[in-house]
């Protein structure tokens, strides 16, 4: 069982991320007035790729992973991996708020600020990657739980 947990909860991250990849070239193709830009693709597309595809594969990476965590792993690693995954939750977010503001024909960003934000979730995978695979032991380790007895120590 936790072996097919772990297989969907990679397969939903990797199409949750390729829709962090994929929208902002979406807005930058808007910016630049290329094909995707006709406002008859681009609000279905954006909407589809949000609110169809990256929001339910990140809701259900987000329940597998914590039933993942629910069979013990332990470590400091699982602390720093869960702040990454709430930046990538942060970015998922707001490209929710910039598809919103650009369906209503506010353009607050110029084509460059788009292509930077594509380049985030790479980063952000790159750093999931390296903390899963790795365990580092570079953290420190958590601090124990406190006394059960009712005691301070």
């Amino acid at each position: 069982m936790y072996f097919w947990l772990k297989v969907f909860h990679i397969a939903a991250m990797a199409v949750w991320f390729t829709g962090l990849f994929f929208l902002p070239r979406l807005f930058v193709a808007r910016h630049r007035s290329e094909i995707d830009a006709d406002k008859a693709y681009f609000i279905p597309a954006a909407n589809t790729l949000y609110f169809r595809v990256m929001s339910p594969a990140g809701l259900v990476t987000i329940a597998l992973g914590m039933v993942l965590i629910a069979y013990g792993p332990t470590g400091a690693w699982l602390v720093l991996k869960l702040v990454v995954v709430t930046l990538a939750v942060a970015i998922h977010l707001y490209l929710g708020v910039v598809m919103y503001e650009l369906q209503r024909g506010r353009d607050r960003h110029g084509a460059w600020f788009y292509r930077v934000l594509g380049w985030l979730p790479l980063l952000l995978l790159l750093g999931l990657a390296a903390l899963t695979g790795a365990k580092p032991d570079t953290a420190p380790p958590l601090p124990p739980p406190p006394a059960q007895d009712g005691s301070l120590l």
